[in-house]
């Protein structure tokens, strides 16, 4: 009953159109604050502010017993027209219009609830060690400074939510007036800024490890030995799979060219490495692989690689034994021999052997038996059917008339024998040919194994201070994995 007639003395005279002040020329004081429920969104909040008083709306508490507060539209008396200046909202105005709850002073509680989208400048250099700044800035629409006095309140976060992207940082209010060059009033305003830091557990563990273990499976290729043939393979699958992650990092960091996140460093640093990576595998494998026909190592790289660098890393040179095929000292009784120089038409061919001399070893009784009346010969050059007792120790014969006799007889008997020679030589020829080729192509491997082990070497620095360098440049990376990752 009291409550009706205090209705109807309220807003019998009352115009909800007139300011609600004594002196038409005083500003109207409203006290703005903020409850900040829950971050939605980097641009979405919860929030609840406070509002005014109207003298307007005051009673006698004695003459109306029991009528401690009423709750009015907000449509039915005045509200000062507050608005969020840098809304996002298709509405613009996003809150809810709930009942104004007044007390018996005449002081009005006005407490809308809405899901505000400010605008907000997102800073994405350290993502996603980064701490975002989004104002939200209240003032009146309509009034200036001189009719509406707008004071800042507290924020309230006592019943926050927390949310699983964002930390909460702290939400600072400052007050501030702009005058405008058309006006002389002031025109003041109630900024908040929301200071949020990301939460990186979800962006490390999903984004930032598979990205470090996969530049670590990078420097495996300096490690797969360059005969298994997949030293190129694993390079190019390793690019592949970092293209991938880099293309999701792409999908959730906001389409700007203010700067350069500190993710997308990372992955390009990264990339660079595999990429230089499978240069390098491809210059290891044309030294393993190298043609001996090719030429030899130049000197500035024999220098380079096989003496600085392989002293440097501690690699010993593979030991290159000269194999020189040394023939074996007459051990048979049955056996003789003849100087190829002694071969007429074979001298211009003696010198492509290791002495100039080639040994020929024929069957004694096959000698002796083909030429029965074969002399023999002292000289240690020349021995033919010298086995039991049949030679003549004692023949005063001269040097050169058994010699010319053993040529002789040689080229009379034996007709095939020049082709043997030269088939021999032809032998001996190939095998150092052989030898040549593969002291060749063991330098040049030994030279790919060195440039393996420099590329570890260098790549694995590279790789752990680009890490470090760029991850620990972020202004919060300490306390990002304090609170993440513990």
């Amino acid at each position: 009953m009291y409550q009706r007639k205090l209705y109807h003395d309220l807003l019998v005279n009352y115009n909800r159109l007139e300011r609600p002040v004594q002196n038409d020329s005083a500003a109207i004081v409203v006290d703005l604050g903020l409850t900040l429920l829950q971050i939605i969104d980097v641009v979405s909040m919860f929030v609840c502010f406070h509002l005014a008083l109207d003298i307007y709306l005051s009673w006698n508490p004695e003459n109306y017993p029991g009528v401690q507060n009423l709750r009015f539209p907000s449509n039915l008396i005045w509200v000062p027209d507050i608005l969020l200046y840098n809304s996002a909202d298709e509405r613009f105005d996003a809150t809810f219009h709930t009942n104004v709850l007044v007390n018996a002073s005449g002081s009005c509680q006005y407490i809308p609830p809405g899901i505000l989208k400010s605008t907000c400048y997102i800073d994405v250099r350290w993502f996603p060690f980064d701490v975002q700044k989004c104002d939200l800035k209240f003032g009146s629409w309509t009034h200036d400074g001189w009719l509406l006095d707008l004071q800042m309140m507290d924020v309230d976060i006592s019943t926050y939510i927390p949310n699983g992207e964002w930390d909460l940082v702290g939400v600072p209010a400052k007050r501030n007036e702009l005058y405008y060059d058309c006006c002389k009033e002031p025109y003041p305003d109630v900024t908040f800024t929301v200071t949020m830091r990301r939460r990186t557990l979800y962006y490390g563990l999903n984004l930032l490890i598979p990205c470090v273990l996969i530049s670590g499976l990078a420097l495996l290729v300096f490690l797969l030995p360059a005969d298994s043939g997949e030293k190129i393979s694993l390079g190019i699958t390793v690019l592949l799979s970092l293209t991938v992650f880099m293309l999701l990092v792409a999908e959730i960091m906001p389409a700007t060219s203010d700067s350069v996140p500190l993710i997308a460093q990372y992955f390009a640093s990264t990339m660079m490495i595999v990429g230089l990576s499978v240069v390098v595998t491809v210059l290891v494998l044309q030294f393993h692989h190298h043609d001996p026909q090719g030429g030899k190592m130049p000197k500035w790289v024999r220098v380079i690689l096989l003496n600085w660098c392989a002293w440097f890393l501690r690699m010993k040179k593979p030991g290159e034994e000269s194999k020189t095929y040394a023939h074996p000292p007459p051990h048979h009784t049955s056996t003789s021999s003849i100087q190829m120089s002694t071969i007429p038409g074979q001298a211009s061919t003696q010198s492509t052997t290791t002495n100039g001399n080639m040994n020929l070893y024929f069957g004694y009784h096959s000698m002796c038996t083909e030429n029965p009346a074969f002399p023999t010969s002292t000289d240690s050059t020349v021995l033919a059917c010298g086995g039991g007792g049949g030679g003549h120790p004692n023949s005063s014969s001269p040097h050169d008339i058994h010699s010319e006799q053993t040529r002789t007889l040689l080229l009379e008997k034996v007709p095939e024998i020049s082709q043997i020679l030269e088939e021999v030589q032809y032998i001996a020829r190939r095998f150092r040919e052989q030898d040549e080729e593969e002291a060749i192509c063991s330098e040049w491997k030994f030279a790919a194994a060195v440039v393996d082990r420099l590329c570890l070497v260098a790549f694995s620095l590279f790789s752990i201070i680009c890490t470090f360098t760029i991850l620990m440049s972020a202004p919060n990376f300490i306390e990002a994995v304090s609170k993440d990752f513990t």
